[in-house]
Order: structure tokens, then sequence, then C-alpha cells
């Protein structure tokens, strides 16, 4: 397992800030922002950022995030793909194999609508990032606005894109607030999941679920130990990445949430790898 860490965790920070403190706090990778990334390059190059990364003794694994993939008809379908060959230029140069990327809202649409226009949106913007050299990795998400919400329907828009630079996400608070089952994980291509985004969420409703809700993995109610042990399963062992939206957190030394993620996230694989008490979700 590699660890990795998510600058909306820190999502006041800048890049270099987020960078510093994902090294200082010994993760492996880091997830940068696309907003972040954009304010430094106002001032900044690319390769202050690459030199920044190397630095740290971390590797840039993702840029995110692209959102409302597949809404919008040929003008949405357009502005993703145009972001997507930007951020595939930046990812390029800051040797970061992914751009992250998420659904929008369901609008009205029938899930077969929007499997057709998330997958024929995919294939434009994966096609885009193959002349760089990237891949796109699709991140579902669990809110109940959200078009693609749980595991097995971006498992589907992926297989049906058939695109060999394009890979999925499970993030455990989407895995839980969208329903997802411990089946669904064991039918997806461990070869084709890009990170498991770890993070725990408050006792809410299901329905009611906000990225503000996150809280540190073991802090809340989601079967963390069934969602792991589910993905160990198939024999991945790739970036488990910290990803939290609390502004609580955010008001906090970076460096300080930076390693209490870790510590948190470290303890919750550790209990997998024991065989820990899992409970049904």
């Amino acid at each position: 397992m590699q660890l990795g860490f998510n600058g909306a965790t820190t999502q006041t920070a800048d890049l270099a800030t987020d960078i510093h403190v994902a090294g200082q706090a010994g993760y492996d990778v880091i997830e940068l922002r696309d907003g972040k990334l954009d304010q430094f390059l106002a001032q900044g190059s690319l390769d202050d950022v690459r030199r920044m990364v190397r630095e740290a003794n971390v590797a840039a694994w993702t840029i995110n995030a692209i959102d409302r993939v597949g809404v919008d008809g040929a003008v949405g379908t357009a502005r993703a793909v145009a972001r997507c060959r930007e951020l595939s230029r930046y990812a390029q140069a800051i040797e970061c194999p992914w751009v992250l990327v998420v659904p929008g809202p369901t609008e009205g649409r029938t899930d077969a609508q929007v499997t057709s226009d998330t997958v024929a949106t995919l294939r434009e913007m994966a096609d885009a990032a193959a002349e760089f050299g990237i891949s796109v990795a699709f991140e579902f998400m669990g809110f109940p606005w959200a078009a693609v919400r749980d595991v097995a329907g971006a498992w589907e828009i992926v297989q049906e894109a058939n695109r060999p630079n394009l890979g999925i996400i499970v993030d455990t608070a989407h895995f839980y607030a969208g329903g997802s089952t411990l089946e669904s994980i064991r039918e997806v291509d461990p070869g084709r999941l890009v990170v498991l985004h770890i993070n725990d969420v408050e006792d809410v409703a299901k329905t009611d679920i906000t990225d503000g809700h996150r809280l540190y993995p073991g802090e809340g109610v989601i079967p963390l130990q069934d969602i792991l042990g589910a993905v160990r399963a198939t024999g991945w062992d790739g970036v488990v990445s910290v990803e939290l939206f609390r502004e609580e957190y955010w008001q906090q030394d970076p460096l300080v949430v930076a390693r209490e993620a870790k510590a948190r996230t470290v303890a919750a694989w550790e209990r997998v790898l024991r065989g820990g008490r899992r409970t049904r979700i």
C-alpha cells in the first residue's frame, strides 16, 4: 500500500504548503488540487512544481478534479475535454500519471441517458489525455443529486467507454452515502482501481451526507474494515489517499492535520491486515 495525501484535506493552504506537508508527514504520493495549481501557475511554472514535488520526496499521483462530466451536451463535453487536455499537459510536465474527473447532476435523465452521455464524454477525455501520455480516473459521487452514485454504475461506464487509459476511483464516503455494495468491489478489475480515497463521516442520514461531514478515518460510522477488506481481497495493493473536506481541519496547522490523517489511515489499514472485526454495511 502507498499512502496518499489529497490537497482537499488542507483546502485553505496553497499548493506549495500541500506538497511540503505531504513530504514532512511521510506520505508516498500527493493528489494536487487543480484550483491550487492554477493559482500557483499564475506566477510560478510547471518546472517549479516538479522541483517542489521531487524535493519533498513524494510523487504526484493525480490532479483533481474536472467536474460535471457528461452533462450540458456538446458545450459541456467541449469544456470538459479542453480542461482535460490542459490538465494533462500540466500532468505530463510534473510527472503525474492521472487526471481525476467526477460526474455532474442527473438533471432528469434516465440511467441509460446518464451512461450514454458519460461514456461518450469520458472517451473523448481519455483520448485527449492520451495525447500527453496521461490517464483519466473517474470517481463516482454518492450524493443524491449525482448522476453516477455507486461502484457498479461507475465500473459499468468505465468498461463501456473501453479506453486503456481510463480507471476508477473509490471514495469511502461516497461508497457509503451512495449505497455501494461489497460485491460490486469484487467485480472491479484491481488493475483499474487508481486510488482508494479514505475518510469517515458523522452519524447522519446517508441522504444528508455532505463533504463537510467527513472525519478522520475511524472517527465516524463508515464500516471501513468491510470496505478496505473487500478491496484488499481483490489483490489490489495501490494508493490509499486521505481526502477530507472538513472546515474544522482547514483551520488547523496543515502539518498537524497531515500527520494526524496519516496516523488514522495507517491504523485503519493495519486493522485490515490483522483481520479486525467487521460490521455489515
